[in-house]
């Protein structure tokens, strides 16, 4: 007698992650393109060619063994005359980082104009917004102090970390951070899909898309990766 196997629901359920369009704004030299290449592709470059217009690079994540978030994340160049180039960038965003060098002090006094710029361009409540100090691995030369940082994180309602793409600190926090965010904000249903906005996406799941490098893994291979990737020497 032949037994007809009953179906596994699971087997035929239809599988989506999300895509988050994440977007790295700040003055030429404060190295976006640095922390880019770093959560993305492991690798530090320590003289690179400012970036011309706009670049990004892909990554997906997890959040839990059920949660797979693919971040499409846009560098943008810090320079004037690329600046009408990045505000056509702005709108379909829903995680803007606004990185300063903690060596320069004008990449901090800036910040407060890319904030402002990047307000203009998009709904406030889209938008999680985080402010990045970066290389400090040069705490020697460090003119901006970690305070002031915080303090204009916290009186702009942004979230705030210090990093270091050459030393692997902090990098894959940020990026996280934002992801959980974003996340928790869609669970809360104060952020969604939209018609018409790039911001959020639901994609359909493909084995290759979930490294972004061509081949699969499963969410506890990811997991170890993300984790072995978190390091911030003391």
């Amino acid at each position: 007698m032949n037994r007809q196997r009953s179906a596994d629901p699971a087997r035929f359920k239809p599988k989506y992650f999300y895509q988050f369009r994440i977007i790295l704004i700040g003055d030429s030299t404060v190295g976006k393109s640095s922390l880019l290449r770093q959560f993305t592709e492991g690798q530090f470059i320590e003289n690179s060619d400012p970036t011309v217009g706009v670049d990004f690079h892909v990554r997906v994540v997890m959040l839990s063994a059920d949660v797979r978030i693919k971040l499409q994340i846009w560098d943008t160049a810090g320079q004037e005359r690329f600046r009408s180039i990045t505000y056509s960038y702005y709108r379909n965003t829903v995680g803007c980082l606004i990185v300063y060098d903690i060596t320069k002090r004008e990449s901090f006094l800036n910040v407060k104009d890319w904030y402002t710029e990047a307000k203009q361009c998009v709904e406030e409540t889209d938008v999680v917004f985080m402010l990045v100090g970066h290389k400090i691995d040069k705490e020697s030369r460090r003119v901006v102090s970690t305070e002031e940082g915080e303090r204009f994180a916290e009186a702009n309602n942004m979230m705030f970390i210090e990093t270091s793409a050459k030393v692997l600190c902090n990098i894959e926090e940020a990026f996280i951070r934002v992801t959980e965010e974003v996340y928790k904000r869609m669970e809360r249903g104060d952020l969604g899909l939209r018609d018409g906005w790039d911001g959020i996406k639901a994609l359909p799941m493909r084995p290759t898309d979930v490294l972004g490098i061509g081949h699969a893994a499963s969410a506890e291979d990811l997991l170890e990766q993300q984790e072995s990737r978190r390091c911030c020497p003391g």
